[in-house]
């Protein structure tokens, strides 16, 4: 039985699990439960909780409490990542750093600037982290949150407080994407009137980057602003960049009861892109380049209004309007990094994206029997609007993004509507005062259209020979259900183990239709892919809170996965090639182990010693497909990847050393060792060195920052698009200054 008649032959089941699921919400609005402070262990009151009072201030890592916030995390694999408590390089955002707590991330490095962040987990394809629910304050930030959920926009980590991260599990609450939760919470005005915070950043390879922040508390209101110019030439050459970002937020509470916020974020940047890099000319060396006419150019403004009011002393709504207004832009020759640039025409295509959304939803805290146990339902309603548009530029070097043919591009010009409600309902049932169990269901409508053109040619002897216009017009509405239930017992106070099982879904994205590529041939008859996460783990602390750990086993069920293997193509020459396919390879599996310990070796007022350690090992394989993929491995995963390091405090001196290691993994399902465009191969083992350092005095602080401090050759992907096609080589070793006051 496929996972499509699975969840069909789940009808009653989800039915009677609804009626069970509402039946505390039936119990909230006939009975007025009061709920004192003493309540059960379990189980936390829904308010706000500081989290300096929760973590010691040197600790880098915790997870989402069992309620935080309006959701309901009991029995779910987290991670909660302390910003504030982490000796990093946070002025370029970087990931190997700032995520170096998080078990099992596959994390490319594109560029050195943390200009686009790309993360995956568990086979997950990393390209712009699309397989995670990516959210700002609990909004979306990415692209099109169905047909194209990349994420162009990173916030600036020195403006972020805490990352939020939430496993498959996370599909009930947050939506079906086989990721979970990656979730940026933005910082907030300090209790005084006014607040500055301003650094400046000055690098390796002409990187500057200047932040400064506004914030403060007044009569109710809190406020907070920033802006940040980040810009520099690259490690390789054609690699320049500039980036403006800005955001502002503001909040008032309107009584004891009614609080409302709204947010607005602005980002554009402009960077030349240096292509990739054939096998052979990487080892030669990697910091040279071949393309000096490829750009790229993002537009994003986000908008947010928060509306948050206290029904009783159990029972909190929250409702929170978003919207988006983006483009991208991208510019170049995309031939093979085995070919010379031919100087001709360049490929420019470019995306816009529209949509706005709301998701509300109710928590409340309830009694039954000698417990208190948690009850959360939302809806989310959603609309957006991609248009995708492809056609020929000019054979210029500058980044010019108009088209030869404004008037009808002359490849392909596409709109995607879409549509989505969703109506979700969780429960914490706390069954003793250590054993709780959280069942959940999630409703799902999804309607997705596209209409517009592409040309049809045929070629004899590189020659176009037949030109047609293909005009096109589909729709396509699903309506599904998925279900979800995790179990937790407190073996100990600070001690915990937990077991959750939670389908997934995700949607085909709209460039998967449509997208014309010479490297890349895409399967016009795609499907959705269905699947489910299962967790199953011990967490907490021993030797009086010292050791702080969380150690976990999963397995994840990926049916008509979609991934790269190859097909025999013909060129515009007549000549045969293998190129990479997109296709629905077939049905998969991940399982594996991910681990993260923290250890205080030395704890006092005045000096902290500590060591961490973020292990995974992974295996994914394909269980059915074509003969020439059933039965290899999965692409994108490093079967082992180990970070580990010291953390130093001493006084006003802060330090950290990390040392990152990554083992060899195919890039594609074919598990092709190697390729001649070297679109496609193996992914070599590498290890990196990052050290950091603090020294804070009054209100200056001064940090520094070596980055792969003994200069290793290494690169994490192989593109087949842009900003490719080829390898394309991590950074150097490069050293960061930054100056900072705070007023």
């Amino acid at each position: 039985m496929n996972i499509h008649q699975h969840i069909k032959s789940s009808a009653r089941e989800c039915i009677s699990s609804l009626i069970l699921l509402l039946l505390p919400f039936v119990s909230i609005w006939a009975q007025d439960y009061y709920v004192t402070e003493n309540g059960d262990t379990l189980s936390i009151d829904i308010e706000e909780v500081q989290v300096k009072g929760a973590v010691g201030q040197h600790q880098q890592m915790r997870r989402l409490r069992s309620v935080e916030g309006m959701g309901i995390f009991a029995a779910k694999k987290s991670e909660v990542i302390l910003l504030e408590n982490m000796v990093a390089n946070l002025a370029t955002n970087n990931s190997r750093q700032a995520y170096r707590s998080v078990a099992g991330l596959n994390i490319w490095e594109s560029d050195a600037a943390g200009l686009q962040l790309s993360i995956g987990a568990r086979g997950l394809d990393p390209n712009r982290t699309a397989n995670f629910n990516t959210r700002q304050n609990g909004y979306d930030i990415s692209a099109d949150a169905l047909g194209y959920p990349e994420s162009y926009y990173t916030p600036p980590l020195q403006a972020v407080k805490r990352i939020e991260i939430v496993r498959g599990a996370a599909s009930l609450q947050f939506g079906t994407q086989f990721g979970g939760l990656l979730n940026f919470q933005m910082k907030k005005g300090g209790e005084k009137a006014l607040e500055l915070d301003a650094q400046l950043t000055v690098g390796s390879y002409g990187l500057l980057n200047s932040f400064t922040s506004l914030g403060g508390s007044k009569n109710g209101t809190n406020y907070y602003a920033y802006f940040q110019r980040k810009q520099g030439n690259g490690w390789r050459p054609n690699n320049e960049f500039h980036q403006n970002n800005a955001y502002f937020s503001v909040s008032k509470k309107l009584g004891d009861k009614l609080s409302i916020s709204a947010e607005l974020t602005y980002m554009d940047y402009l960077s030349q892109q240096a292509g990739g890099l054939q096998d052979f000319q990487f080892y030669d060396d990697p910091r040279q380049s071949f393309r000096e006419r490829n750009w790229f150019q993002v537009n994003w403004l986000l908008g947010a209004f928060n509306f948050d009011y206290k029904i009783s002393e159990a029972t909190k709504l929250n409702s929170r309007f978003f919207a988006l207004s983006a483009s991208r832009q991208s510019l170049g020759e995309l031939g093979p990094a085995n070919r010379p640039d031919p100087l001709r025409e360049r490929s420019l295509v470019k995306g816009a994206y529209h949509n706005i959304g709301n998701e509300t939803r109710l928590l409340s805290r309830y009694k039954i029997g000698k417990h208190y146990s948690n009850f959360l339902v939302g809806l989310r309603l959603y609309r957006g609007n991609t248009s995708n548009t492809q056609g020929l530029a000019s054979d210029g070097s500058d980044a010019d993004f108009n088209f030869l043919f404004p008037e009808e591009p002359d490849k392909s010009d596409y709109e995607f509507p879409s549509k989505n409600a969703a109506l979700f309902v969780e429960n914490l049932f706390n069954v003793t005062e250590r054993w709780s169990i959280t069942p959940g269901i999630r409703a799902e409508h999804i309607s997705t259209s596209s209409e517009g053109y592409f040309f049809q040619r045929v070629l004899s002897g590189g020659q176009v020979i037949l030109e047609e216009k293909v005009l096109e017009k589909r729709s396509s509405s699903r309506s599904f259900i998925i279900l979800g239930l995790g179990t937790a017992i407190r073996m100990q106070d600070e001690l915990e183990a937990y077991a959750n099982f939670s389908q997934n879904y995700r949607s085909i994205n709209f460039t998967d239709m449509i997208e014309e590529n010479s490297n890349l041939q895409i399967d016009d008859s795609l499907e959705d892919e269905t699947g489910y996460n299962a967790d199953a783990g011990i967490r907490g602390s021993l030797f009086k809170e010292r050791l702080r750990f969380d150690l976990a086993l999963f397995y994840l069920s990926y049916a008509n996965r979609i991934g790269l293997t190859e097909i025999i193509s013909v060129d515009e020459l007549g000549l045969e090639k293998a190129i990479p396919f997109r296709t629905n390879i077939g049905n998969a599996r991940v399982w594996g182990l991910e681990s993260y310990a923290e250890l205080d070796i030395i704890k006092n007022s005045k000096l902290v010693l500590s060591l961490f350690s973020n292990f995974s090992l992974l295996n994914g394989k394909y269980l059915s497909g074509a003969s020439s993929v059933q039965g290899n491995q999965i692409e994108m995963i490093p079967p082992l990847s180990w970070k580990t390091g010291l953390n130093l405090k001493w006084n006003n001196l802060a330090a950290s050393y990390q040392y990152s290691y990554t083992a060899a993994h195919f890039s594609d399902a074919s598990n092709a060792s190697f390729v001649a465009d070297a679109t496609r191969g193996m992914i070599d083992a590498y290890q990196l060195h990052d050290i950091s350092l603090r020294y804070q005095l009054n209100n200056w602080t001064v940090e520094a920052s070596i980055n792969n401090a003994l200069n290793s050759m290494y690169f994490t992907r192989r593109a087949v698009s842009y900003p490719g096609p080829g390898i394309i080589p991590g950074e150097g070793r490069a050293f960061y200054l930054t100056l900072g006051i705070k007023l």
